[in-house]
């Protein structure tokens, strides 16, 4: 049932503004009008991402959160075998989210005139993403999709479990650095100028950790505004770098390589590479379907292209693992498992066991990764703040040795 989005004005005279669902703007005036409010102007609702050109804007977007709850929802009402036009009615007056309500009514409206439930959620990418449609469609098809859907809730609930811990631990570490920056950057801008004065005063010789900190200092205090335009250059410059052919290769490799970080970024590649292709074989996709979608879901170049290279060998009638084995990228007990489940034809049950065994790898990693970062940041600001003080004593010490 489409929404109408309405301003007007109640019986007190005070300026209200609304939504209403009804199936047609005709209809839509007369709830209006029921509730006793004289509209001054109304219109349809539509989302950013659906077919119509509407000016509205959403400030609130649909989380994953959101979308792995509706997802729950719709798989138990289909399940108690509720027409799906009946269910997006229920689910769309039940979710909290203003634009998945849109979105709802919108795919309630398409499959009422005839569409399948996937090519009404094709319309909306920025919400549902490939393996959503691919797996509801398989679904459809398969006459299997209330099974699907609950699939499709526990992998969206990974992603956002996996998603959260990441977030998580990097919050820390980024509390921690941009605190002690403030602070240093106090010292920099408000105590050293002041200690400053006094040694120039003395006209003494300074040493080389006092000389620097002045520099500093006077930098801060006289070229702040260079800062901001030196940090966004620089970024400016490696996003740039980064989007270039050459640079992405050389970047993706190193996030690979690089010790600790590049651990887990394999293992998050790993993981999602799994599950994802696991969920997908699981729900009656065809495995080269599955492997172009789960190719798309990788960020890492080099290892999208072992994806790729692993697609080109089974529509060649070839083994999976060893194109991904030949890669470098992926671990060898990961593709050893494939060879095993291409032997016995339980490729998806041991995609599974290995997607469940790297997401607990990943949680260890990720919880170690906090407890290793935080030595280093203490050790860090630690030297930092040995070389202001040193740079303080040191000429009071010179001085005391002239006396």
């Amino acid at each position: 049932m489409p929404m109408f989005q309405y301003k007007g004005i109640n019986s007190s005279g005070k300026e209200v503004k609304s939504t209403v669902t009804a199936e047609s703007v005709l209809q839509a005036k007369q709830k209006v009008r029921a509730e006793g409010v004289m509209i001054v102007t109304i219109s349809e609702k539509k989302s950013k991402d659906g077919q119509s050109k509407s000016t509205v804007t959403f400030s609130k977007k649909v989380g994953v959160e959101d979308l792995a709850l509706m997802t729950r929802q719709l798989a138990t009402l289909i399940k108690a075998k509720i027409q799906i036009v009946e269910a997006f009615s229920a689910l769309q007056d039940q979710v909290d989210n203003e634009h998945l309500k849109i979105v709802l009514s919108e795919i309630k409206q398409d499959v009422n005139e005839g569409a399948s439930l996937a090519q009404a959620l094709a319309k909306h990418p920025k919400v549902f993403t490939n393996v959503y449609v691919n797996m509801v469609e398989a679904g459809e098809e398969s006459g299997n999709l209330e099974i699907v859907l609950l699939r499709l809730a526990d992998f969206t609930e990974a992603q956002m479990k996996l998603i959260s811990k990441i977030k998580g631990a990097m919050m820390y570490p980024i509390v921690m650095i941009v605190v002690g920056f403030l602070l240093i950057s106090g010292i920099f801008i408000f105590v050293i100028p002041k200690l400053a004065k006094i040694f120039t005063s003395m006209k003494m010789e300074l040493p080389v950790p006092t000389k620097i900190s002045i520099a500093i200092s006077n930098f801060m205090l006289n070229y702040w505004w260079a800062i901001p335009i030196i940090l966004f250059s620089l970024t400016w410059l490696f996003i740039k770098w980064k989007h270039t052919e050459k640079g992405e290769l050389k970047w993706h490799k190193f996030t690979l390589v690089v010790p600790v970080f590049g651990t887990i970024v394999q293992m998050v590649n790993v993981s999602r590479f799994c599950s994802t292709l696991s969920t997908l074989l699981g729900s009656g996709v065809p495995i080269l379907v599955a492997l172009r979608i789960v190719k798309n879901l990788i960020p890492n170049v080099h290892m999208k292209a072992a994806v790729d290279s692993a697609a080109e060998s089974v529509k060649e009638g070839r083994s999976l693992a060893t194109p991904l084995a030949d890669s470098g990228y992926f671990p060898s007990m990961v593709t050893h498992m494939i060879t095993l489940g291409e032997r016995s034809g339980e490729v998806e049950e041991m995609l599974t066991i290995v997607s469940d065994n790297y997401e607990n790898q990943v949680d260890s990693k990720i919880n170690g990764l906090t407890s290793l970062l935080e030595p280093f940041m203490i050790v860090g600001m630690g030297i930092t703040v040995f070389f202001i003080v040193l740079s303080v004593i040191l000429p009071m010490m010179k001085l005391n040795q002239a006396r």
